[in-house]
């Protein structure tokens, strides 16, 4: 069928309409009018394939992977990088008006990153049966070989290129680079490489806003750690700073987006839940008075600790934020928040309303979750303050955000 495209999705698929229902379009651009084949239809839309593109939109990119839309690890190759962005914007904002219900969210403009390729320092991979490292293709589980990644570092890519063939009868394999400190891990050993390409390493060393982090092999970090030469974006007050221009990583500009929205006198107790190996704990830390971070995995627990060596203010408790944070004996006046994709479970909802911090900081890599849960504390007692987007995942339709919540004053 033959439709015409006028917007953009959450999941970065473009969207039109065809017989009053609404049409879902991978690999497709507002603005185009399409040839598509359908290929799902459900009660309340349509998702089809693109067969053809009869006018293409003045932002069509070529994309240089040359197994783009067979992959399912990016969906916005297609695209050039600042209309990207604009596409992120927009996606943030539609979430914000229709799942969390503010009819104008007070978001800031989306933070780009320097490097639209070759960013990501940590990817994991499914073998197949001939050892060769894939990725499964959209909506599926279908494997499709990977013998060369646009989106990691280049040392990543090498380790790939190495590896590939060499995986047979290896459940996954995880590739991760420090780039701040050249220290590349490979999970799990590989015994065929042994003399060729060190693997097995039990955990390697990120470094964010200049302080080192171990990270284990099942440890999270942040993603998008490769360094560029850059200013500091105005979005970004940060007037502690000092210099502003210098060498950041985008992962930096997060955690510098975090510490500029904390309202703190030095005074402060502050939690950080999912807290990880420490990061948003301890870079916050010479900020407050004492900080308590709380982590279920034991292996980032464990990267914490050693992580918080010499920081005297800092506690780290191993369990589950909603059982957690109830607990506390002190009183909590800012809580960090940093969730997997799903967001915050609502017990872990009804435990910030408990203990009531009178700000909130919401790091979220999913618009619609965090719209949800910023829509929840909204309705009990907080004002959304501002939305920071930063694009931690370009290629892709993921955008990380970081929102600021501050206690509503009884009337």
């Amino acid at each position: 069928m033959e439709a015409h495209l006028d917007a953009i999705g959450y999941l970065g698929e473009a969207i039109g309409r065809v017989d009053g229902q609404v049409l879902f379009v991978a690999y497709g651009l507002p603005g185009e009018d399409v040839v598509v084949e359908v290929s799902e239809v459900r009660r309340r839309f349509v998702r089809a394939r693109m067969v053809e593109v009869r006018n293409p939109s003045p932002a069509r990119a070529a994309a240089p992977c040359p197994v783009f839309t067979r992959c399912g690890g990016c969906q916005l190759q297609h695209v050039d990088y600042p209309t990207e962005l604009t596409f992120k914007q927009s996606v943030v904002e539609q979430q914000l008006r229709r799942i969390g219900g503010f009819p104008e969210p007070p978001l800031r403009p989306i933070i780009g990153a320097a490097h639209a390729w070759n960013y990501r320092n940590h990817v994991r991979f499914q073998p197949d049966r001939a050892g060769r490292l894939c990725f499964t293709r959209p909506q599926s589980h279908d494997l499709v070989a990977i013998p060369t990644c646009w989106l990691v570092l280049e040392p990543i890519d090498e380790a790939l290129r190495t590896i590939h063939g060499f995986a047979h009868g290896l459940h996954q394999v995880a590739i991760r680079y420090g780039a701040r400190r050249e220290q590349l891990l490979v999970s799990p050993h590989i015994p065929s490489l042994d003399g060729v390409l060190p693997t097995g390493q039990e955990s390697y060393e990120e470094v964010l806003l200049g302080r080192p982090f171990r990270v284990s092999a099942t440890s999270f970090f942040q993603v998008n750690t490769r360094p560029a030469q850059r200013e500091v974006p105005e979005t970004l007050r940060a007037p502690w700073l000092g210099e502003r221009l210098g060498s950041y990583s985008q992962a930096d500009l997060l955690a510098l987006a975090v510490l500029d929205k904390l309202e703190a006198s030095g005074d402060e107790v502050l939690v950080d839940a999912y807290c990880g190996v420490g990061t948003f704990t301890l870079l916050a830390a010479d900020r407050v008075r004492r900080v308590v971070g709380i982590e279920e995995s034991g292996s980032a627990i464990a990267d914490a600790a050693v992580n918080s060596r010499g920081v005297a203010n800092a506690r780290f408790i191993r369990g589950k934020t909603e059982e957690v944070l109830p607990e506390l004996e002190e009183r909590i006046d800012v809580a960090i928040l940093d969730p997997s994709r799903l967001g915050c479970d609502s017990a872990v909802m009804t435990a910030l309303i408990k203990v009531r911090p009178r700000q909130i900081i919401y790091v979220s890599c999913d618009p619609a979750t965090l719209a949800r849960d910023l829509g929840v504390l909204s309705e009990w007692a907080y004002d959304l303050v501002e939305v920071q987007p930063v694009d931690m995942f370009p290629r892709t339709f993921h955008v990380e955000n970081v929102a600021v919540l501050r206690l509503r004053e009884p009337t």
